[in-house]
């Protein structure tokens, strides 16, 4: 096909393309791309002929994608992100009068710890902003970006998109809660004696801090597992149970109530918690902004 024949293809069409590859759902596309589903059941009738592919067969409830289909999203995807980068780069940006919607994911502890002064400043300088703020993890943050769900996340990282970008905002130092009055700072046979809560996207009982122990010869003994850093307030409050937590979280929980916050006794490897983004809003005058104030209120201090 040369440039001529381009005329012929409705952009719009390529981003119907894209987000059915993701969401293999028609209902579920419709959504994301606020149309009916008669409209993106005629633009999957039309993307099949442009394409002369199925591109998705039916599979149950779901679409699965062709082999064809998948080739054409690996070369598709840098176009858009070209072409948008390329558009976006052409805008002016006002935050006082930008009107549309931040879509951030970020992990629990940095919602609960160091979000609500990052959502302050976007108040007080784009009133009109509209934040929609979805749960990621590491298991989770690379596929919602992806998606396109969310367009910057923050979060303890591994694997990303090929096309996502990534920038280290803080090491993870840990602080160990507590609810008790004795006096002194814990020991490590206190701190392995004594019962543990832990914050647990998926219940497990186990993390990074056992492995650090476990180099010592140690374990401590876990008896809760919850699946957010704002229950451990009321839960510690008078009780022996200790809890190992970032220390932005433990700041925030300890501010205004009776919890205490001691180094841990013993040394722990710390993890990085990072921005990524994907590379599709890199030029983004508005993300630009969004991602500069994250690291504002984000990183460390030092940083």
């Amino acid at each position: 096909m040369n440039r001529n024949d381009l005329r012929r293809v409705d952009i719009n069409l390529l981003v119907v393309f894209e987000t059915l590859m993701f969401e293999k759902n028609l209902t579920r596309a419709s959504e994301k791309l606020f149309l009916g589903q008669p409209a993106v059941s005629a633009a999957l009738a039309r993307l099949r002929d442009l394409f002369d592919d199925p591109l998705l067969i039916r599979n149950g409830r779901s679409y699965e994608p062709t082999k064809r289909a998948l080739d054409i999203l690996r070369e598709l995807q840098p176009a858009l992100d070209t072409i948008s980068s390329a558009v976006s780069r052409a805008k002016d940006f006002d935050p006082a009068t930008f009107r549309d919607t931040f879509r951030i994911g970020l992990s629990d502890d940095v919602e609960f710890g160091l979000f609500p002064p990052l959502l302050n400043q976007i108040r007080r300088e784009a009133p009109e902003a509209i934040v929609v703020v979805r749960r990621v993890n590491y298991l989770l943050i690379s596929s919602m970006l992806g998606s396109g769900e969310i367009s910057v996340g923050v979060s303890y990282t591994t694997d990303l998109p090929a096309n996502a970008k990534r920038k280290r905002l803080r090491d993870l130092h840990c602080k160990i809660l507590r609810g008790d009055d004795r006096p002194g700072a814990l020991t490590l046979d206190d701190y392995c004696e004594r019962p543990h809560a832990l914050v647990s996207f998926s219940g497990d009982l186990c993390g990074n801090i056992d492995n650090d122990l476990a180099r010592l010869g140690r374990s401590r003994r876990v008896v809760l597992a919850v699946p957010q850093f704002s229950g451990l307030r009321s839960i510690l409050a008078g009780t022996e149970m200790l809890a190992t937590v970032p220390d932005f979280a433990a700041q925030a929980l300890i501010d205004g109530c009776g919890l205490r916050a001691d180094e841990p006794p013993f040394p722990i490897v710390a993890s990085e918690l990072s921005m990524a983004w994907s590379a599709g809003t890199d030029n983004d005058p508005a993300e630009r902004w969004l991602r500069e104030r994250i690291a504002e209120h984000m990183a460390a201090p030092s940083a």
